[in-house]
């Protein structure tokens, strides 16, 4: 325990070191929410890889998928690699950064506005960014707390006001600056601690095929390509996590703030064996979960028999991993879910800052207003996603699924189309932003899980747009 202890006292110290050094690096509104525009490929590559990958992804997705689908939620972490890293840096890379140029614009729905000229939309941009990054936001403080409650034995709400803490001291010190900082240094954490985890699974297990020989003795399909939920449920889980990347805006914001195509192309093979490496390990982990795991010997993970999804993988590290490497566990999950929630803050305060209150209240706000006020709102969001943590109002999985769903349906189809097509008018742009949303939010309210209610909104938003804009007048500002 003192071990434990002081390992988390030296990792806040790191923090706090690497957000006062961004803090002297600091010197303009653009610093702080981009970096200058002068981030590198390999600091861009593992904030983009540790953005991506968090809490959420260990503790929730991780434990919930791998129960439910056993081998075959690795489909999920090659669908993150293949689509959602490889082919957002491939496809995406390029032309995000130039437009962000062309158009002079600092965050999405500021790109919305100049793209379609509708300040509208940018307001409407703005204004879902903040209300769905807030469950985002608290699926990784409700992650982080588990893990807290298992190694510690601290109380949940002891954590929540820790880690919530700990993310406003060190974001609103430097911004983008600190987090590209220490994003690497976690980046380099989260890379041996899979290692780590992986080589413990499979050596607990006695190796892989005593562990797939003891899934299948659960459930056969727990070994077979498409698992026992069946082929639906496991699409939308793959879809959701790896298309939505295309117009997510704290993955989006890091080709706004890298510094030239070069750094683009080593940056998009550096993210993408990353993924491979944490997502692979994480599904895989999650699937030996029924293997290692029962009522009997691990009652905090059930309740009455039935797995608590969101407490699986804090007991499934605790029973794999050596206590002398428990630690490294710890870290593993701080570095993961710190850079998120760095990245969900420092956009979801610039959805009021820069979009609404510089775009619609004071147009003539200083940089230097603007820089404070970020400080300002980097805390009122956190706050807000603590209060949600604390309320648990369902599994992460759940929580996630609704956030990114609603923010790739209202998304996805005005981004990409607006980026590529020229003919991609206005009207387009919001009549399948709205219908996109509209429907998520509905198929959610009724009763579909928030993965497959994600799903179809976010087809909607991606199909419609060039349906509409063939019988409306095109509104572009693309060069040729």
């Amino acid at each position: 325990m003192i071990l434990k202890l002081s390992v988390i006292i030296a990792f806040a110290l790191l923090i706090v070191i690497v957000g006062i050094m961004g803090l002297r690096k600091t010197r303009s509104f653009t610093d702080f929410l981009l970096g200058g525009r002068q981030v590198g490929p390999w600091l861009t590559a593992f904030t983009y890889g540790t953005a991506y990958f968090s809490a959420v992804l260990f503790i929730g997705f991780a434990g919930k998928i791998g129960w439910q689908f056993g081998l075959s939620g690795l489909w999920v972490a090659a669908g993150n690699a293949v689509l959602g890293v490889l082919g957002v840096w491939w496809i995406m890379g390029k032309r995000i950064r130039s437009m962000s140029h062309e158009l002079q614009v600092h965050t999405m729905p500021e790109y919305f506005e100049r793209r379609y000229n509708s300040r509208g939309l940018r307001l409407y941009a703005s204004i879902c960014i903040f209300v769905f990054f807030i469950p985002y936001s608290a699926a990784v403080f409700i992650g982080l707390s588990y893990l807290f409650q298992t190694t510690f034995g601290i109380g949940y709400t002891a954590a929540l006001l820790y880690m919530g803490g700990l993310t406003t001291l060190y974001l609103a010190l430097g911004g983008y600056k600190s987090m590209t900082m220490i994003d690497a240094v976690f980046g380099m954490i989260m890379i041996v601690g899979v290692a780590v985890l992986l080589g413990s699974t499979l050596g607990r297990a006695g190796g892989l095929d005593t562990l797939i020989d003891r899934l299948t003795a659960f459930h056969p399909q727990l070994a077979e390509v498409i698992g026992p939920p069946g082929w639906w449920p496991l699409f939308s889980l793959v879809f959701l996590t790896s298309v939505a990347p295309f117009a997510m805006p704290q993955l989006v914001q890091k080709f706004y703030a890298i510094r030239d195509n070069r750094s683009i192309r080593i940056g998009m093979t550096a993210s993408t064996l990353f993924c491979v490496l944490i997502a692979g390990t994480a599904y895989f982990v999650g699937a030996s979960a029924r293997v290692f795991l029962n009522p009997e010997m691990n009652p905090a993970a059930f309740l009455n028999g039935q797995p608590v999804f969101d407490a699986l993988m804090p007991e499934m590290l605790a029973n794999v991993v050596t206590p002398s490497l428990s630690v490294l566990m710890l870290l593993l999950i701080l570095s993961a879910s710190m850079s998120t929630l760095a990245a969900l803050v420092l956009i979801s305060s610039s959805s009021v800052v820069k979009d609404l209150y510089a775009g619609f209240v004071n147009q003539h706000a200083t940089d230097t207003q603007l820089t404070r006020l970020m400080r300002l709102f980097s805390a009122v969001f956190v706050a807000l996603s603590v209060i949600l943590a604390y309320v648990k109002p369902a599994t992460i999985v759940s929580i996630l699924g609704i956030s990114w769903g609603a923010i790739g349906a209202a998304f996805l189809g005005p981004f990409v189309w607006g980026l590529f097509w020229r003919r991609c008018s206005k009207a387009a742009a919001v009549i399948s932003s709205v219908v996109g949303l509209g429907v998520c939010i509905w198929l959610y309210a009724t009763g579909m899980p928030s993965p497959q209610a994600g799903t179809i909104g976010m087809i909607l938003s991606l199909v419609l747009p060039p349906l509409i804009a063939a019988v409306t007048s095109p509104s572009s500002v693309l060069t040729d």
